[in-house]
């Protein structure tokens, strides 16, 4: 059974599970995000408005009308609908709260993302701000900082690429350099906030931290606050 958050007759906010595709490939069904909440919830229409990788857990928002839906996609494209993300890295900002601006390119035969020095065909500007939330080390004495992000851009790989880039790669992200393979990415999405698509002057606010296993059972101690 999938966690719902939140729910009403226009829209539905659930938690991804690690490992479930938001939807499924062409020509394949059952399995991902919207087979699951089609199932669980009794709905026929249920409308994808954003994606998570696969090994990606955390908040998402689906649409339960058409109408719904048109609105919350509208709110993603003009930043209107808050995204964000917890993330464990490598290694450990410069500042302890800041910005990330990086022009970024998209390899579709390789499905990976690029940091670039020059605009050019294909490629797109990305913006986040990240805060430190707390310091640790591995086993191996080495920095990990848990950092909190608000994305103002939603590029593909962007949070892992633009910190890959400064030398902090996500635990867990082979494909953007880190070393510590067979483990989850340590990325998840942890807060969504938007306007209700239906309901007049209605905040949807939700937040929800990382369970405290994986690369994040580091953080069962930490006392998260609320992001403005």
């Amino acid at each position: 059974m999938l966690t719902v958050l939140y729910e009403d007759d226009a829209l539905a906010v659930c938690l991804k599970p690690v490992g479930v595709l938001s939807q499924s490939a062409p020509g394949e069904s059952g399995g991902d995000m919207l087979s699951l909440l089609r199932e669980q919830l009794g709905c026929r229409d249920v409308y994808l408005i954003h994606r998570l990788d696969r090994g990606v857990g955390g908040v998402m928002v689906f649409a339960k009308r058409q109408d719904a839906a048109g609105r919350l996609s509208a709110a993603v494209a003009d930043r209107s609908l808050i995204k964000e993300y917890v993330a464990m890295v490598h290694g450990e900002p410069h500042e302890s709260q800041g910005e990330m601006v990086d022009l970024l390119y998209k390899d579709a035969a390789k499905n990976k993302s690029f940091v670039v020095a020059r605009q050019r065909a294909g490629v797109k500007s990305a913006q986040l701000r990240y805060r430190v939330v707390a310091r640790y080390t591995d086993d191996e004495g080495a920095p990990l900082t848990l950092v909190r992000i608000r994305l103002g851009t939603g590029r593909t790989h962007q949070i892992r690429v633009q910190f890959s880039s400064r030398g902090m790669p996500l635990v867990g992200d082979g494909k953007y350099g880190a070393r510590d393979h067979g483990v989850p990415v340590a990325l998840w999405s942890c807060r969504l906030c938007f306007p209700h698509p239906i309901k007049r002057g209605k905040m949807i606010d939700i937040f929800c931290p990382p369970p405290a296993e994986g690369a994040f059972a580091r953080c069962a101690g930490v006392e998260w606050q609320q992001e403005k």
